[in-house]
């Protein structure tokens, strides 16, 4: 961009931001064309586009099957797309819809209840609602400066004086909503740990044990909708800096994983992830991509606007390590290692990791920890 255009997108973005009303406050004024700050601003293919295979799905696991047939299920999902349904997990349906349903009522409350929990602050206290920048204003290179997409953040830890307060969530509904979800998913998310664990061959234990799995983090995102949406994107093409994130969503759908691609963001088809009624949506981080050896795969992701007319929920919770001090090192499990298949990544520890991601939702950073890698 020029120097103008940076200086009139600058305003842009600061204006935005005062107003506090992230994009539903946008979609309320009645606007019936996209704002410059969410504009694309290249020639790349449409963002609509998918593949003409539609064949194609992301695979469904059965966790009531027998273990061994769930693990091999998992095991050939997480090795070929990075992505699965999981059915029968034991997470009550309710509990399921009530956090999607509270979550729509945070963002579609008044502007002035929302807004008074707008932040841009990365780390900042237990909740925050904003609209998150896809990237700085210098680093852009034709993507739009904006998503068109909200974001209500609930931080479950780690905190040294116990559980936070949540009180400053409205509806009061919405507490305890994402509170009891964020009960069921914390045992759903070891039973994934241990699922893909034994999926790796090195036992149903091993992660936890390496690692200790906690989901802490919970993004509830809103995309509204849109009057022009062929010109937006809900969100980039990005790689989750996880071990994995399970997702819960509405039947608006939206998100696409790129199917075949070269391994460094680049070739294949984008795809949509149709939602499965009942099904939580698992997919691999770029942690566990590194701790498996290139075992498994992350695999690059995006949300596109789907709809004029209705608005997509979806919320994420990511599971990560919570050994995570200056002594905790992540690297390739060393039974994964072998004289055939030496460690691809050097040993790094998760602040170090999170340091080297791009701002906001980006593409995967883990190619300067492999071996030998110049960067």
């Amino acid at each position: 961009m020029s120097a103008a255009e940076v200086h009139d997108a600058a305003a842009a973005l600061a204006a935005f931001h005062e107003s506090r009303a992230g994009v539903r406050g946008l979609v309320e004024s009645g606007v019936t064309t996209v704002p410059p700050i969410f504009l694309t601003r290249t020639a790349s293919p449409p963002l609509q586009q998918e593949s003409p295979a539609a064949a194609f799905s992301i695979p469904t696991v059965d966790l009531s099957l027998p273990r061994p047939d769930a693990v091999a299920l998992i095991r050939a999902a997480a090795r070929s797309c990075g992505f699965f349904h999981a059915t029968n997990h034991g997470v009550p349906a309710g509990v399921v819809a009530s956090a999607v349903s509270t979550a729509r009522a945070f963002h579609e409350q008044p502007r002035a209840a929302r807004s008074a929990l707008y932040s841009l602050e990365p780390g900042g206290g237990a909740v925050a609602y904003s609209t998150i920048p896809n990237a700085p204003l210098q680093q852009q290179e034709g993507a739009p400066l904006l998503p068109w997409r909200d974001t209500l953040r609930v931080r479950f830890g780690p905190w040294e004086d116990g559980e936070p307060d949540l009180g400053r969530l409205r509806p009061a509904a919405c507490r305890d909503a994402l509170r009891e979800y964020h009960s069921a998913l914390a045992g759903f998310g070891k039973e994934v740990a241990g699922l893909l664990s034994e999926a790796l061959g090195v036992g149903a234990e091993r992660l936890e044990e390496a690692m200790r799995v906690e989901g802490w983090l919970m993004a509830c995102h809103y995309y509204p909708p849109c009057p022009e949406p062929a010109r937006v994107v809900g969100s980039l093409e990005h790689t989750d800096p996880s071990l994995f994130t399970v997702l819960a969503q509405d039947g608006v759908g939206g998100l696409q994983v790129r199917r075949d691609g070269d391994g460094d963001g680049g070739g294949g088809e984008w795809v949509d992830v149709e939602p499965v009624a009942g099904a939580l949506l698992v997919n691999i981080g770029d942690v566990l991509k590194v701790v498996s050896n290139d075992e498994l795969k992350s695999v690059e992701h995006r949300v596109v606007i789907k709809s004029t007319q209705d608005a997509r929920v979806s919320i994420a919770l990511f599971f990560n390590p919570a050994r995570r001090d200056k002594s905790d090192l992540l690297g390739p499990l060393p039974e994964l290692v072998t004289p055939e298949k030496p460690a691809l990544y050097r040993s790094f520890t998760f602040p170090e990791f999170m340091s080297s991601r791009e701002y906001g939702h980006s593409r995967s950073s883990i190619e300067r920890f492999k071996v030998n890698s110049s960067q």
